[in-house]
């Protein structure tokens, strides 16, 4: 398999990671019964629980951008050294971005995600170039 179509894989298992992980958290601030209900009225949810729910949503929003680009890239065969490491510096620093969100730390975390949205744009340039 291509390592274009492999770090997307991966990008996917980590989204998958990142919600589990939230889910952890979420036990820290919620009851059983909270989860299992309709968690309709509940307390916005605060701290490492806050930033995970937030570093998902970072996540899905990255992976909404870079999934097309590679999978256009695949069908149009269009991989490329330069897919091939952008694919791999989007997985890397999203993994970094990830980590970083979780533990609060504010400008390395915006680093790997500007250095995420690069590798995507690596693998979306011969798409139209």
């Amino acid at each position: 398999m291509p390592i274009e179509l492999t770090m997307l894989a991966l990008s996917v298992v980590w989204l998958f990671v990142m919600i589990v992980a939230s889910a952890v958290f979420a036990s820290s601030q919620r009851t059983p019964a909270q989860l299992a209900g309709s968690r309709d009225d509940l307390p916005a949810p605060t701290g490492t629980f806050a930033r995970a729910l937030r570093a998902v949503d970072n996540q899905r929003e990255g992976i909404t951008l870079f999934a097309p680009f590679v999978l256009i890239a695949a069908m149009t065969q269009n991989f490329d050294a330069m897919t091939a490491i952008g694919a791999q510096i989007f997985f890397y620093s999203r993994v970094a971005h990830g980590l970083l969100y979780l533990a609060g730390v504010p400008w390395l975390r915006t680093i790997a995600w500007v250095v995420g949205i690069v590798g995507t744009g690596m693998v979306a340039w011969p798409i139209f170039f």
